[in-house]
């Protein structure tokens, strides 16, 4: 049968896919819009089946901030190639996925995958990645996700390789020093907002270099001193590692704990991905 150029352009429209895929659909499903739909969805689903297991090293970093309700995620989100990985499809899917953790909260990846799509309901989250995966021809994996409450700010690197998304409290958001921020963590990579959520353990360890290598520099001196060292060396490293006692990057006549001080926010958390980072 023939299908006239207006259906096929609806389907590809809703779908997503190819102009000769929904051709070919339309006439497969006799004309039916609902039904040509479900069989690019189930092609989707084979091509998934048959590249899911092949490695995914690549991929990017996708950021959604809603302001008004205040919440937003950030997400992890991996494919095979680097071309990939910069597609303008995939760029906009990484958005989505993030939009969709941020709207309802992150949890196990099969169960977020059977959610309803925020942006189009009536199909599922699973769905508009497979019209991806159809499209790439590509695996695509959702690695990592955060869901983060407050004034947010947030920086993706050009590429799309570390993004950081970093929230705050106070009467109002600074967009400018917020990006600052998250700039800024992207650059130093801190490993704690605050000494208190390092583990004792990490701690104790540092201690111990510093104790080791203060022993070595000051060899003599007596047992109180080499304590006192050891204790300015330990601060020096909580400088370096602590995002609020990190000097600011732009201005390091500041901490980055007194420069949201000055803006009216107080620091609560940060998230900070590297594509294909190692995490625990």
């Amino acid at each position: 049968m023939e299908v006239n150029a207006a259906d096929v352009k609806k389907l590809r429209d809703r779908t997503g896919m190819q102009m000769m895929k929904c051709k070919a659909a339309l006439i497969e499903a006799g004309g039916d819009m609902d039904k040509a739909t479900e069989i690019l969805r189930k092609q989707n689903k084979d091509v998934s089946a048959k590249v899911a297991d092949r490695e995914t090293a690549e991929g990017r970093v996708g950021i959604y901030i809603d302001p008004v309700k205040k919440i937003g995620a950030i997400v992890e989100l991996r494919c095979e190639s680097a071309p990939v990985a910069k597609n303008e499809m995939f760029v906009k899917l990484a958005n989505d996925v993030a939009k969709q953790i941020a709207t309802h909260g992150p949890g196990p990846v099969e169960t977020l995958l059977a959610q309803p799509f925020v942006d189009e309901p009536a199909k599922s989250l699973g769905d508009r990645i497979q019209e991806i995966v159809g499209l790439m021809r590509e695996n695509i994996k959702l690695q990592r996700m955060a869901r983060l409450e407050g004034l947010l700010g947030q920086y993706v690197h050009h590429d799309g390789t570390v993004g950081v998304l970093v929230a705050c409290e106070g009467a109002q958001a600074d967009v400018t020093i917020l990006r600052d921020v998250s700039m800024h963590v992207a650059a130093k990579t801190p490993i704690a907002a605050f000494r208190e959520e390092i583990s004792p353990e990490v701690i104790a360890k540092e201690r111990e270099i510093a104790l080791a290598q203060a022993q070595e520099q000051e060899k003599g001196k007596a047992a109180n001193i080499i304590e006192k060292i050891a204790d300015k060396k330990l601060a020096a490293w909580f400088k370096e590692q602590v995002l609020a006692e990190q000097l600011f990057v732009k201005d390091e006549s500041k901490t980055i704990g007194d420069l949201l001080k000055g803006a009216g926010l107080t620091l609560k958390k940060f998230v900070r991905y590297r594509v294909g980072e190692v995490t625990a």
